[in-house]
């Protein structure tokens, strides 16, 4: 039987965590996967992710080669896809999260900085939480893979970088977190540590074959954390934070419009089934609207 191929991006983190999937695949199913790297428009750029208009920048390719057939499955950060359906291609799978939080690298606790210490990342939604814990802050918009984004602090450009728990674990390099932020303190993108198994929505047998690791817990989770971001029609570019967990048969979800500046916030929660994950989103995000998260969203510092 032929080896299976698994479309990624070629950077260390992203081919790491689908090694992962892969091997996992193997165990269950018996199936051989192969790895086949994609080079994306995220991947070649220099501007930041929100310049770049920030979701599927990353997905598109990759989805291309789904298409086309050169590869049978891809393995995305699910923080990365859009919210909308990609015709003719269907999420066959989201397997057990990872660790959703954001990390501080640096040399010290974020309340040990320096005033007005420079704190580095492209993440709009980042900046607005940051400036909220810390106004005198001097944040950095940067990019890069994550080792380029440490050394900035190594040599001495910055004071620190935030970047995802998750990524750092899958690439050995937790050693140089400060601080791990919890969701009342700085909420996690929708999707943040999960990874999503995408492929052509007529490929019956792959479905069934990916779908043996699929986690349901996983998938009520970002459901619900997507679909906020969906109603809100907001995207990486937007200072929107969600988070969502099952906790005793019950889901759990928060998720918060920050503006830019970090000096206002709206802030939800909202709890019910599982099996109803959408429509808590749903309701969720618009309660945020009515009470004017669309105008916090539109508004620029």
């Amino acid at each position: 039987m032929t080896a299976l191929r698994l479309g990624t991006r070629k950077s260390l983190m992203a081919m790491t965590q689908s090694q992962l999937v892969a091997d996992e695949l193997t165990r269950r199913t018996g199936r051989a996967v192969e790895l086949v790297g994609v080079t994306t428009e995220g991947d070649v750029s220099k501007a930041l992710l929100a310049q770049m208009g920030g979701t599927g920048v990353f997905v598109s390719a990759l989805r291309d080669r789904l298409l086309s057939g050169e590869v049978d499955f891809a393995v995305h950060s699910l923080k990365d896809l859009p919210t909308g359906a990609a015709e003719g291609i269907a999420l066959a799978a989201t397997p057990v999260r990872d660790d959703p939080r954001d990390a501080l690298c640096g040399p010290a606790k974020l309340a040990d900085l320096p005033r007005g210490a420079r704190v580095g990342t492209g993440s709009p939604r980042r900046v607005a939480q940051l400036k909220a814990l810390r106004p005198d802050l001097e944040v950095v918009p940067i990019r890069g893979n994550a080792d380029t984004r440490l050394r900035k602090v190594t040599d001495g450009e910055l004071d620190a970088v935030v970047l995802a728990y998750a990524g750092l674990g899958r690439i050995g390099r937790r050693d140089e977190v400060s601080e791990v932020f919890e969701a009342d303190q700085m909420l996690p993108a929708p999707g943040q540590g999960a990874l999503a198994l995408e492929c052509r929505a007529d490929r019956a047998d792959l479905l069934e074959l990916l779908g043996t690791v699929d986690d349901s817990a996983t998938r009520a989770a970002v459901t619900a954390e997507r679909t906020v971001l969906a109603v809100l029609e907001a995207g990486c570019s937007a200072p929107v934070g969600a988070y969502a967990a099952e906790v005793e048969q019950k889901l759990h979800l928060t998720a918060a419009v920050v503006a830019y500046d970090g000096s206002r916030q709206i802030r939800l929660s909202a709890s019910g089934h599982p099996g109803q994950a959408e429509r808590i989103g749903r309701d969720l995000a618009a309660e945020l609207l009515a009470r004017g998260a669309d105008q916090l969203m539109g508004e620029r510092h």
